[in-house]
């Protein structure tokens, strides 16, 4: 079986770079990277089976935590917040009192009109300046 490992460890290989370009999710080229040292290692003349592996789990986990993290830097670079999500943090005008019992009320934020609620169940009177904490499906939570 040893003579046959650099046959292994390229069919891994290749199994592994497969699985990356078929899922585009930045989880198998790690492995990927140990697979190849391993294989290495055996093209060259080391026979001992654990020591690939031990290679093999070296260099992906080395691989994984020295490049995943620059790697999502530079893909969620692409998301941009929705024009939503910009309302967190933001003061708002109380339009309509904000009662959760009843369900009602509504706040203006940057010139736009949303159903709100108290995130603490206070009752909020109209003309009152809140604060946006978050946002739940269509309703902005405030306080």
């Amino acid at each position: 079986m040893v003579e046959y490992m650099v046959w292994i460890w390229l069919a891994l290989l290749a199994l592994l770079v497969i699985a990356e370009i078929a899922t585009v999710q930045l989880t198998t080229i790690w492995f990927a990277g140990g697979a190849l040292a391993a294989m290495l290692l055996a093209a060259f003349g080391v026979k001992s089976i654990l020591i690939q592996v031990v290679v093999f789990l070296a260099v992906s986990v080395i691989l994984l935590i020295a490049t995943r993290p620059l790697v999502k830097k530079y893909i969620n670079k692409k998301s941009q917040p929705t024009n939503a999500d910009r309302c967190i943090g933001e003061k708002a005008v109380v339009t309509a009192e904000i009662n959760n019992l009843l369900g009602q009320g509504a706040v203006k934020v940057n010139g736009i009109e949303w159903t709100a609620r108290s995130e603490t169940d206070r009752i909020i009177p109209a003309d009152t300046t809140v604060t946006v904490k978050q946002i739940e499906g269509v309703k902005l939570i405030v306080d």
